[in-house]
């Protein structure tokens, strides 16, 4: 399952609020896959998460986004805004 399509599963699965053992239990092997083709599972990423109660489904989906690993970032410190690239007459 792709990682945007949990906002969904979580609306339609349950009632709110509801605490963390609950959606582990609910939810806790569900695979996720990144965009790098590797998968891990809602319990891991929510294990990382200090949060203990959840009064949405938006709020699952907001500590699911918060916690994933870096195989889930497209290009990691990208700005598109900023002069963020290595400059011929930069040290850094």
């Amino acid at each position: 399952m792709r990682i945007t399509e949990t906002r969904q599963l979580f609306r339609q699965s349950f009632d709110y609020p509801m605490d963390a053992t609950a959606v582990a239990d609910e939810f806790g092997d569900v695979e996720i896959e990144a965009p790098t083709g590797d998968t891990t599972t809602v319990e891991t990423v929510l294990a990382r998460s200090n949060v203990t109660d959840y009064q949405s489904a938006d709020d699952v989906f907001t500590a699911m986004m918060s916690n994933v690993d870096e195989s889930f970032i497209g290009r990691k410190y990208y700005d598109d805004r900023g002069d963020n690239q290595p400059h011929p007459k930069r040290s850094w």
